[in-house]
């Protein structure tokens, strides 16, 4: 899955590197496991996120799923690191609420001191919605500076690389899991994420990330929620081919 998920391969391609190194695994099972694994994987390592800074760059980028456009709404911070994500099949106001609503009720990420956009009208509606219901504090800027949205335009391309193999999403709810995922992967790559002193060290290699991400304990500690063992039991074949 990290594979898939971290490199422009596509599913056939990492079912040649399974078949190189003497596994048998077929592209379709490496897409479940993706759909899988995948949310349970976000969901448990996101606790484990460094936090980010106060000033915030949003913009959004686009993809085709079913033939159609959608727009996948992202947020970092002047460093870099992902704040959140979001994928809408509308680019308007309200999905930018969404987005902000979503980053602001995750602990890792404080109260932005200036938020960055372009001059697009949906952000500053949706600023200031957000600011009227309480989610974001008011004396948060609203900055529609172009320039200074480079940095984020940059980090859309690593997303859009990635993604160029997959040649086509075919539903809106499967493009949103392989889209986490690959988001998940991103901040791997960027160590945005804190295991504690015994994780790994700052410079220690992807790999080793990941496998410190996959390890056992990660998905151990909440006992009332299903683990990703346990979820894959109910990606049948019957649920594959309905995906």
């Amino acid at each position: 899955m990290r594979w898939y998920l971290r490199y422009s391969r596509s599913l056939c391609d990492v079912e040649e590197l399974f078949a190189e190194r003497g596994l048998e695994a077929d592209h379709t099972t490496i897409w479940r496991w993706v759909q899988c694994y995948g949310p349970e994987l976000e969901q448990r390592l996101r606790r484990h996120l460094k936090p980010t800074n106060k000033s915030w760059r949003l913009d959004e980028t686009y993809f085709r799923v079913q033939g159609l456009w959608c727009y996948l709404y992202r947020a970092i911070d002047s460093t870099g690191a992902t704040i959140d994500f979001l994928l809408s099949a509308l680019r308007d106001a309200a999905a930018a609420k969404r987005l902000f609503r979503k980053a602001l009720s995750d602990p890792s990420h404080p109260q932005a001191r200036v938020i960055n956009t372009d001059q697009a009208r949906l952000y500053g509606a949706a600023i200031a919605a957000v600011k009227e219901e309480g989610t974001l504090r008011r004396r948060c800027e609203h900055r529609p500076v172009q320039y200074l949205n480079n940095i984020l335009e940059q980090d859309h391309r690593a997303i859009k690389r990635r993604c160029a193999p997959m040649l086509a999403l075919k539903s809106f709810r499967t493009a949103a899991i392989t889209l986490a995922g690959v988001e998940l992967a991103h901040r791997i790559r960027k160590r945005q994420f804190s295991f504690g002193p015994d994780g790994p060290r700052q410079f220690s290699s992807l790999k080793n990330l990941w496998a410190r991400a996959l390890a056992r304990q990660d998905f151990a500690t909440d006992r009332n929620k299903p683990t990703a063992v346990a979820l894959s039991r109910h990606c049948t074949r019957t649920q594959m081919l309905a995906c």
